[in-house]
């Protein structure tokens, strides 16, 4: 190995009149060789730096070792790194006065923060750094610093560091596109799996704990009372859980184990829990900065029942919804009121607050609903639109177990629609018909296939050959046209009959309802409407569906048997009738 000579630019040996106090830098990421992977060259390891740095210092007895500092795991694409800041901070102090590394890379991979420490921090401190393979010291051959092959070797070294960078995000891309779970350690509430490569399965114990924040606060538990419940039982929290589960997680965790209001947020926002897998919500600003930014929700890659879910879909995206809303409580309360959130005036839209009063005969306290607007800001503005609390229970209870009783009785004509001897027959019809636009169309691929053949075969001209071509051609496309129509009227005709109807689906769940709850309104309602007077306006969820359930039964009654007519008609009516009310 090339050793530096005690020369300077003149050829005359340099005569040293100081010791200088070295301090050796060390440094090693995964991107210039894994410990754990023994491909990598040896050359990279700390071990061999150091080596080569000790034969140097044998070589050079005016250099005396004070520190050494080695940064295992730390990437050279910027200078953030602990013991690099601990030599700089001793540089400062007086401590030493010459850095040395094996070669330029081990110092740093970003040019421009290299350029300015070798160019501009270590002359002003006065400081001599030894670059032992790369032939460089600024005391001995002050003009091997001023060399181009420097500022080469620093632009080559970040250029490596920013193409192994975008091999990663290609590879990692890749991997979250195909489904693979790429994070060290599973989403609490999993685990990795031994026997398939980038799945996860449910971890019980975790998932128990997922399952009971997800219930209470469907049961109208806020945040801080979720928190309370689950440091009061000595439930450890994810970080703390993990460190107890895996050995190898080293994860800072300062606060003992204790939960906090933000990570049962993030628990509760987690579609993960869901069983679709999201990936890629963040992203690196580049391989120079640690900073990452969060992405749009477009650019999220995400791959649906990937795996076993913790969390029903419906529960999950009525929470989302839920926690859009305002629902800020006192500090003093743990639990969110029942139409936290839910409530608006009719009038200038903005959510009513809850009030106490209190009888001055019986002594005793009831609440209130009024507009915020009037209470909060100015009384000009807008009217109290107050209404008690036990009337407005009492009020969406009834109006809920109406709408549930319409969709038990909608299910029921649906059903008799669905099975009715006339619908059937037309579905046979319609099923007939498309049996023979597909037969038809399997012919003339058959006939189409068989032309060119004839053409190159010499049975038929060129022009015969087009002329067949596009007739035959334009009969497919019509035969397309007419099995895609088919298609939508079979659908059309069967609407209902496969159960899918998230009016019906979601409201026959709370058949028999004999109380209000939160999980209700989450799951049924999407906002009331509190006008003067008391009168109430309640905006239930899945309108589309509700009103294409009500069409299908308008314009399929006559299909019943006649028998029964009468009656079904006159249920018919009232439906309609409880519609428009």
């Amino acid at each position: 190995m090339a050793r530096i000579s005690k020369y300077n630019n003149d050829n005359k040996a340099v005569q040293s009149t100081k010791m200088w106090k070295a301090g050796l830098y060390l440094r090693l990421s995964k991107e210039d060789g894994d410990k754990d992977d023994e491909s990598k060259l040896e050359s990279d390891s700390i071990h061999s730096q150091r080596l080569i740095i000790e034969d140097f210092l044998v070589e050079n007895p005016d250099i005396q070792l004070v520190f050494e500092y080695a940064d295992d795991g730390y990437t050279g694409a910027n200078f953030d790194r602990p013991e690099f800041l601990r030599m700089i901070e001793d540089i400062r102090m007086g401590r030493i006065d010459c850095v040395i590394v094996k070669d330029l890379s081990r110092f740093g991979r970003n040019y421009l923060e290299a350029g300015q420490y070798l160019d501009v921090f270590f002359p002003v401190m006065d400081i001599r750094f030894v670059s032992v393979v790369d032939n460089i010291d600024s005391y001995l051959y002050p003009s091997s610093m001023n060399n181009i092959s420097v500022s080469f070797k620093n632009v080559m070294n970040e250029e490596y560091c920013r193409d192994i960078s975008n091999k990663i995000r290609s590879t990692f891309a890749a991997k979250r596109e195909n489904g693979e779970y790429i994070c060290g350690f599973a989403l609490y509430g999993y685990v990795r799996d031994k026997d398939k490569r980038g799945q996860i399965l449910i971890d019980k114990e975790a998932a128990d704990v997922v399952k009971q924040i997800f219930e209470w606060f469907l049961r109208g538990f806020s945040y801080r009372m979720i928190t309370f419940k689950l440091n009061e039982m000595g439930i450890p929290n994810p970080a703390k859980y993990k460190s107890l589960k895996y050995p190898n997680y080293h994860r800072n965790n300062n606060n003992c184990g204790l939960w906090n209001i933000q990570t049962v947020r993030n628990i509760l926002t987690n579609r993960t829990y869901t069983g679709d897998l999201v990936q890629g919500r963040y992203e690196k600003v580049n391989h120079k900065v640690k900073k990452i930014r969060k992405l749009s929700e477009d650019r999220w890659v995400v791959i649906q029942d990937h795996h076993e879910p913790i969390v029903n879909k419906d529960d999950f995206w009525g929470i989302q919804e839920i926690i859009k809303r305002d629902t800020r409580i006192s500090p003093k309360t743990k639990e969110l009121s029942l139409f936290a959130g839910f409530l608006r005036c009719a009038d200038c839209g903005r959510q009513l607050v809850k009030k106490n009063a209190s009888r001055e005969k019986s002594r005793s306290v009831y609440h209130y609903y009024t507009c915020k607007t009037y209470d909060n800001m100015t009384k000009t503005a807008c009217t109290r639109h107050t209404i008690r609390s036990d009337v407005l229970e009492n009020t969406v209870l009834s109006v809920i177990s109406a709408y549930v009783n319409m969709a038990v009785e909608v299910d029921w004509l649906l059903a008799k629609i669905n099975v009715s001897p006339r619908k059937t027959s037309e579905i046979d019809k319609l099923q007939t018909l498309q049996a023979a636009k597909l037969k038809e169309r399997e012919k003339i691929n058959s006939i189409l296939l068989d032309l060119y053949p004839d053409y190159k075969n010499g049975l038929i001209t060129k022009p015969q050959y087009m002329i067949l071509k596009n007739k035959y051609e334009a009969e497919l496309k019509s035969i397309n046209a007419a099995i895609d129509k088919l298609n939508e009227l079979m659908i059309k005709e069967k609407n209902g009959l496969d159960g899918t109807n998230d009016f019906i689906n979601n409201f026959k769940k709370y058949k028999n309802i004999t109380e209000l709850t939160r999980d209700v309104l989450i799951a049924l309602v999407d906002v009331i409407y509190i006008h003067e007077h008391q009168g109430i306006e309640i905006v239930f969820k899945f309108q589309d569906a509700f009103k294409r359930a009500i069409e299908y039964v308008n314009e399929n009654i006559e299909l019943l048997d006649d028998k029964n007519l009468a009656d079904l008609k006159q249920l018919t009516s009232q439906i309609n009738m409880e519609v428009a009310v």
